[in-house]
């Protein structure tokens, strides 16, 4: 099996991070991760004072969440920030549906990322894009607007961060899609859960506040690895001819198990999976 790098998303502990940002850290390093993945920073914290946290745990932060704002707004400034704590991948962690429904939304799109992408690029890092379900949404050509986002903008300015929940929930196989970026991934995120129905629509308030369908009604849960119905062999099997270095956990929400010890679980499940 290649040698992958075990990550997790901290927006997973998201309260933990808020009540005791170090200590939180702390515990992510004793569970086992060498990475982490931040998406937001409680409080003002300079890059060299996260660096420094990291460092004393023993954790590196080899991606990021972040909303392209801070960029549009900071330019250069956000770039110097990120780089002080040795980040390589910036990824958009969400992008509304509504800027890929029409042409001219889907063209301020990719002036957007475009001018970001080499932003980061001049800088020696990579701007990522992190899929949720409503990218497979169709154009009229028939393409997903996810593979419309990949074939209009050079794979050395974008890559993927399959979120491979979000592919499956969106009744696509994710197998299908590690194959199909196979050389352009270097991170991936692993999440499991469980629907009644694939493709149902909305079941995360943050993602699908215009839309109609509840969680509630279609049973969807998110759970720690290997404790929902996501064939995570086949995909590691797929993932041993990619570029992939990095697999990032991710656990949206929790119910009724504490973050931390859900990430625990979904960290074990790696172990057991020799990562």
């Amino acid at each position: 099996m290649k040698n992958y790098h075990a990550g997790v998303q901290l927006y997973s502990v998201r309260d933990e991070l808020a009540a005791d940002f170090e200590g939180t850290l702390e515990k992510v390093a004793k569970i086992g991760y060498e990475y982490v993945e931040f998406a937001g920073y409680y409080g003002e914290k300079s890059g060299e004072e996260i660096k420094a946290l990291l460092d004393k745990y023993g954790l590196k932060c080899i991606s990021v969440h972040q909303g392209v704002n801070m960029f549009i707004e900071q330019g250069q400034k956000a770039v110097d920030f990120f780089k002080a704590f040795g980040v390589k991948y910036v990824s958009v962690p969400w992008y509304a549906i509504e800027n890929y429904l029409t042409e001219e939304k889907r063209a301020e799109t990719l002036e957007t990322f475009t001018k970001i992408a080499q932003l980061l690029y001049k800088n020696d890092m990579v701007l990522q894009y992190h899929n949720h379900d409503f990218e497979f949404g169709k154009l009229d050509d028939g393409r997903y607007f996810l593979d419309w986002l990949y074939d209009s903008i050079p794979a050395h300015l974008l890559l993927p961060q399959l979120d491979v929940c979000w592919v499956h929930y969106a009744s696509e196989d994710p197998v299908k899609y590690i194959k199909k970026y196979a050389h352009r991934m270097k991170t991936i995120h692993f999440k499991d859960f469980v629907a009644k129905k694939l493709g149902g629509g909305p079941v995360y308030e943050l993602i699908g506040a215009a839309r109609t369908q509840k969680r509630e009604d279609n049973g969807f849960e998110f759970r720690p690895l290997g404790k929902g119905i996501q064939d995570f062999d086949a995909m590691l099997e797929a993932l041993e001819d990619t570029d992939v270095e990095y697999i990032i956990v991710e656990q949206d929400q929790c119910y009724d198990t504490a973050p931390l010890d859900a990430i625990a679980i979904s960290r074990e499940f790696l172990r057991t999976k020799g990562i």
